[in-house]
């Protein structure tokens, strides 16, 4: 089992960045693949970004391609992602998640492992 602790959640004006952190512990972190989802007030929890194991392969919701940037630090146990030009719409709580295999990237299903969250508040 791996635990996984988000932070670096703010509030900033649009236009602005952010860098989440998720800080895992457990089980090998290197082993797991990562994902950062999104939950927005009365929406359901999308899919933001994932990283395979290495960080070699990286995936993108099409709406913060180019803004957002996934990555990871193996020998620090922690997951990045580097959010630039801030929107309104990219206001949610951001929550990272992991799985050893997961079956379909995009898919919040596919993820066992998850953190409590973090809230990004951008203001426009």
């Amino acid at each position: 089992q791996v635990q996984l602790v988000e932070s670096g959640g703010g509030l900033v004006q649009a236009g602005g960045s952010l860098r989440l952190s998720c800080a895992a512990s457990g089980r090998t972190f290197s082993g797991y693949a990562m994902g950062w989802f999104r939950q927005a007030p009365g929406k359901e929890r999308e899919f933001v970004a994932a990283i395979n194991w290495d960080g070699t392969k990286t995936y993108y919701q099409d709406s913060v391609k180019g803004r957002f940037t996934i990555s990871r630090d193996n020998a620090k146990n922690t997951l990045y992602l580097q959010m630039n030009s801030l929107e309104s719409e990219d206001t949610a709580v951001y929550s990272c998640a992991a799985d050893q295999y997961p079956s379909n990237w995009y898919s919040r299903s596919a993820y066992n492992y998850w953190g409590q969250g973090t809230q990004v508040t951008v203001s426009s």
